[in-house]
């Protein structure tokens, strides 16, 4: 059966994932920014595809359901796919592809996805264009994939790395869940675990905490009481050229260990 990926919008939004993971690990900021501007502006809640990646993923990050249980959800999602409007979707499709062939080359639509045949079976499934004996034969196929078990990950450490790794993150959190706040705990297990995955989701986290970190630093030079005390305006000065060195830096772990003391500056100067 044919299939669109300009017309499949969790395609479209792992497209643009994928561009965003490659600026990342490229240290392209500007790239990142545009980036994630055509995601906040076509994927914002509200949209038609917001709503309809929401149906995606309801049904993609759901494994291991009873068969009956998983005819029931699919029943629902497509109950709540007859609310969207199939011309809004088509529109709004057609607004994104336009920003995505502006902002990057047709090699965007060939980006790696990883479950692009589920992604194409469910838009398939949604389509109206589909006979009834395909919708059934797709309905199928997606009752087997949600009552299917999930794959185990390939095992990459050996048995006594695993073991040490489990080890040191149950220690880590009896020692240090009551003092550590949500956002250092976030940086250390993001950290932790960027040995599995080439520092990817690391990077793309440290991204938007940095920024955040900026943000913050930013607004408390902007106060009274610093901006009274030239000792502390040069402290934050100095710490806001600090994060701003960060984009050109590896991380490493007196980066990690510098972050956590501004992230607890920062917690201290909002409360």
């Amino acid at each position: 059966m044919g299939h669109n990926k300009k017309r499949n919008t969790a395609f479209l939004f792992e497209a643009l994932i994928a561009e965003m993971t490659k600026a990342v690990v490229q240290g392209d900021l500007k790239k990142q920014a545009r980036t994630r501007k055509i995601i906040s502006k076509h994927f914002k809640k509200g949209t038609a595809l917001h709503e309809e990646l929401q149906l995606y993923k309801a049904i993609l990050e759901t494994r291991g359901l009873e068969r009956i249980v998983a005819e029931k959800l699919i029943f629902e999602v497509k109950a709540q796919r007859k609310f969207i409007l199939d011309g809004d979707v088509f529109q709004q499709q057609t607004e994104l592809v336009k920003d995505m062939n502006e902002e990057y080359t047709k090699s965007v639509f060939s980006n790696f996805v990883p479950n692009y045949k589920d992604l194409a079976t469910l838009a398939q499934m949604f389509s109206a264009g589909s006979s009834i004996k395909e919708k059934v034969l797709l309905e199928s196929r997606v009752i087997d994939y949600l009552s299917s078990e999930p794959k185990p990950p390939e095992e990459k450490m050996k048995p006594i790395d695993n073991l040490t790794y489990k080890t040191f993150v149950n220690k880590f959190n009896e020692k240090y869940s009551e003092t550590l706040s949500e956002q250092q705990k976030s940086l250390l297990s993001k950290y932790i675990s960027s040995f599995s995955d080439n520092g990817i989701e690391l990077k793309i986290y440290l991204n938007e905490e940095i920024g955040r970190l900026k943000q913050e630093m930013q607004k408390s030079l902007n106060t009274q009481e610093i901006l009274e005390d030239s000792r502390m305006k040069e402290s934050t000065e100095r710490i806001l050229s600090e994060l701003n060195s960060y984009s050109k830096k590896e991380i490493d772990t007196g980066m990690i260990q510098s972050l956590l003391k501004i992230q607890d500056l920062v917690s201290e100067l909002n409360s």
